[in-house]
């Protein structure tokens, strides 16, 4: 028989991931014309989303390692609630150059959470299904996309304050559940034979990061990274352009592109596990770049549609099929480590692509932007081709069978 994927364990961190990215993606498209309103530029509004994911970035290595050490929904129920305090916060905030200040420290308890939420949720999925229930859990994201920069923008008419409180309860919420998840501590604990008693070293930044960054995990990280320039890209700047094409409502393409996603886990995560998650990730590496191409060439609604379909159907399937592979490799006390080096190369991708094609928006407009931004998609496959064999990893592949 297999082993149950749907656990009341399983739908309580759905609810609270959903919270989560309800919260964060009501306030990321509504930030630029926050920013714009305190007197920024097109290149400043960009930076916004571009410090906050940087901030996490550098800070995912070190706050995964500390979801391994204090447990993860300690961790959980922690930054949830220090959340809730940045987004009263902003509420306040009338300078645009504090308004970044203070989300470079939001971006360091964002990694925190994304880190803690992974490795946790790895813990409470069968192995024998991870591909599959990393994809279903993942909807829980993609259906906040899809309805949070509707509700962000329409909560924005009442106000950035009326905003800002609303995101709050959100985070206190967020608390709230978190606090109903059984510990996992000892189950942590317990998971991995390999947990032993370790060398005491001297705790420099040299020993940190040589025995606690999963560097491996990074370099083909980057692989998402490059699908994540233009992704961070499309979630700062797809509203301003749909303004520019005079398209409404300003959300299309990405509602367009959540529905897409939950479309395609519901009919293809399933069979995730048995086709193998690399044969998976590597047209869905092609398809994000195919989107974005044609996102920069959209003229009106159904360009912009099909440019969001298109996108969507590749990025929906690339997180769990990666994730799942490089698990594969990785041993369980230390995923928190793992889904950390992910986070860093991956919001890197986002904050590059949301502050440097801010930039571009800026001086060569929204098409160029996005030119560079599906060129760089398209690398994504050689790239992971060359450090799979670098590391050794093509050849563990196939004798683990995830190929």
């Amino acid at each position: 028989m297999r082993q149950p994927l749907f656990t009341t364990r399983f739908f309580i961190m759905f609810g609270y991931t959903f919270t989560v990215f309800a919260s964060v993606f009501q306030l990321l498209p509504v930030a630029p014309y926050r920013m714009l309103a305190l007197g920024g530029s097109t290149a400043v509004a960009g930076l916004f989303h571009g410090f906050l994911t940087f901030s996490s970035a550098l800070s995912g290595p070190v706050t995964g390692v500390m979801s391994d050490r204090i447990g993860h929904r300690p961790m959980l129920i922690g930054v949830s609630l220090v959340l809730a305090c940045f987004a009263v916060s902003y509420a306040f905030i009338t300078d645009y150059r504090i308004l970044l200040a203070v989300v470079v420290v939001h971006g360091v308890v964002w990694s925190g959470l994304l880190a803690a939420s992974g490795a946790y949720m790895t813990l409470a999925i069968p192995e024998a299904r991870r591909a599959e229930g990393l994809s279903y859990w993942g909807l829980s994201t993609v259906l906040a996309i899809g309805v949070a920069p509707a509700l962000g923008f329409w909560v924005y008419h009442h106000g950035w304050f009326v905003l800002c409180l609303e995101l709050a309860a959100l985070n206190l919420l967020m608390a709230i559940i978190a606090w109903s998840l059984p510990d996992d501590r000892h189950e942590q604990a317990t998971a991995d034979l390999e947990v032993v008693a370790e060398p005491v070293e001297a705790l420099t930044v040299g020993t940190f990061v040589r025995s606690h960054v999963e560097w491996r995990v990074f370099q083909l990280a980057v692989t998402t990274a490059l699908i994540a320039f233009g992704y961070g890209a499309l979630t700062s700047f797809s509203a301003l352009f749909a303004d520019h094409l005079g398209v409404a409502p300003r959300s299309l393409f990405l509602s367009v592109a959540a529905i897409t996603i939950v479309l395609g886990r519901l009919l293809v995560g399933r069979a995730l596990d048995a086709i193998g998650p690399r044969r998976v990730l590597i047209p869905c590496l092609v398809v994000p770049a195919v989107g974005l191409l044609l996102f920069a060439l959209a003229q009106g609604p159904i360009t912009l549609i099909l440019s969001g379909l298109v996108f969507g159907a590749g990025f929906g399937l690339m997180h769990p099929a990666f994730t799942s592979y490089v698990l594969a490799h990785v041993p369980a006390r230390r995923r928190g480590a793992a889904f950390g080096a992910m986070l860093a190369a991956f919001d890197t991708g986002i904050g590059l692509g949301a502050s440097l094609l801010g930039f571009v928006i800026h001086v060569y407009g929204f098409r160029v932007a996005f030119l560079i931004a599906a060129l760089l998609a398209a690398l994504s496959v050689p790239y992971f081709r060359f450090v799979e064999r670098r590391l050794g990893l093509a050849e563990d592949a196939q004798e683990a069978g995830v190929r």
